[in-house]
């Protein structure tokens, strides 16, 4: 075992390089091109652990909702999978995205060393790192007497900051065949693992009203910006004492270049969380009452479109069991480790909901994530590979049983 520890610490630099040079192909979500550059990227990195199967998985198109207010469809990129020994008695599956939220034409595209021991960049910590990880950890592994013991399923997926819609149903499908699931997105700023989760979701409200000349007809025109910001307020002040759900309306659009019109358009677009399923079903509440209310305006009509993507994670049995056993790891390894809730969401929660006992927060140390400060403990990428390569190996070998 301290070989195979040891081995992990000895490949720093090529972490650090690889990483360095992952942060500098911008792979934001929507960005196809540069997608497709990281999926090429992926498969040569990958092929060092001559996995059984590599498969390119084309995903259904995701459905957004444009600036007429139409629900319309947004082509994917392609999610990865590679499979060892998938006859093994125990099959482990190991996921992480490798989109980011940084656009094509964000102004945040530089890779800085901003100490010995720090580097800012995009996709940094959430989640090339995690990549860096999570391959660095199967190397290890297979190079050691021990992988003959364990089957591995790789899922790279394309989509994950917008709420894998397109890959949610093969990491469904995924979930099923495997007995174990690692995920590697940041841990804490401390270091700490992830138990509990947030379910999120997706909503966009579309207000309809009537256009009409801002001066001669006035009267005659229904302004849905207007009644979009009556339905905002009320959503906002619906949320308050509910300590489990936030509402968050991150973008508004409406009216255009002339503003001598009484606009007749307007969208919202909302980002939610839920604690728990009954706080998910407030949150839908919340919106169907704005709809209906709002809409009694004379003259208006409000659509409300989306739903959750993720559901809440909650710290069952199995996966309390699991994560015990890797703060044992961590102990071994001098890492101080425990868990605790978080309100941020991953694909962790779509697999756990598929009744896969998941650690989901074995990626690298950093902060800063969807800014432009988003940056990674470049030390926790040794530590976090070893804790991940010791949890395998012990899995493997039957010390730790699930």
């Amino acid at each position: 075992m301290d070989r195979l520890l040891q081995s992990i610490a000895a490949r720093q630099a090529r972490r650090v390089e690889l990483l360095r040079h992952w942060c500098g192909i911008n792979s934001g979500t929507t960005h196809l091109a540069g997608l497709a550059r990281m999926e090429a990227e992926l498969i040569d990195a990958f092929d060092v652990l001559d996995p059984d199967h590599v498969r390119k998985v084309a995903l259904p198109p995701a459905s957004t909702v444009d600036a007429a207010g139409n629900v319309a469809p947004a082509p994917l990129g392609h999610a990865l999978v590679f499979t060892k020994r998938a006859a093994a008695p125990l099959r482990v599956l190991l996921n992480i995205h490798y989109d980011t939220v940084y656009p094509a034409e964000h102004p945040f595209q530089r890779i800085d060393l901003v100490d010995a021991e720090t580097i800012r960049g995009p996709g940094a910590v959430d989640a090339k790192g995690g990549i860096v990880v999570m391959l660095s950890a199967l190397e290890a592994l297979e190079s050691s007497s021990a992988c003959r013991g364990i089957g591995w399923e790789v899922i790279l997926n394309p989509d994950e900051e917008i709420g894998s819609p397109g890959s949610a149903a093969l990491l469904a499908e995924a979930a099923k065949r495997n007995h174990v699931g690692l995920v590697f997105e940041p841990a804490f700023a401390d270091g700490m693992l992830v138990g509990s989760r947030n379910g999120s979701g997706t909503f966009t409200a579309v207000v309809r009203g009537r256009a009409a000349h801002a001066g001669r007809d006035f009267d005659k025109g229904r302004s849905a910006i207007l009644a979009l910001t009556e339905f905002i307020q009320r959503a906002d002040a619906a949320q308050a004492g509910q300590s489990g759900v936030i509402i968050n309306c991150g973008s508004v659009q409406g009216g255009g270049a002339a503003i001598n019109i009484v606009p007749d358009l307007a969208i919202a677009r909302f980002n939610v969380r839920a604690t728990t399923a009954p706080d998910q079903q407030v949150v839908e509440r919340i919106f169907a009452d704005a709809s209906a209310e709002v809409a009694r305006r004379d003259g208006i009509a409000v659509t409300v479109l989306g739903g959750f993507l993720a559901p809440p994670k909650l710290l069952d049995e199995r996966t309390a069991a699991l994560l015990d056993h890797a703060i044992a790891c961590g102990r071994e390894l001098g890492l101080s480790l425990n868990h605790r809730h978080s309100g941020g969401t991953c694909d962790g929660n779509k697999l756990a909901a598929a009744g896969l006992p998941t650690i989901d927060s074995l990626g690298p140390v950093g902060g800063g994530m969807h800014s432009d400060r988003e940056y990674v403990h470049l030390p926790s990428l040794t530590e976090r590979a070893q804790l991940t390569a010791l949890l395998l190996a012990r899995l493997a070998t039957g010390q730790i049983r699930v």
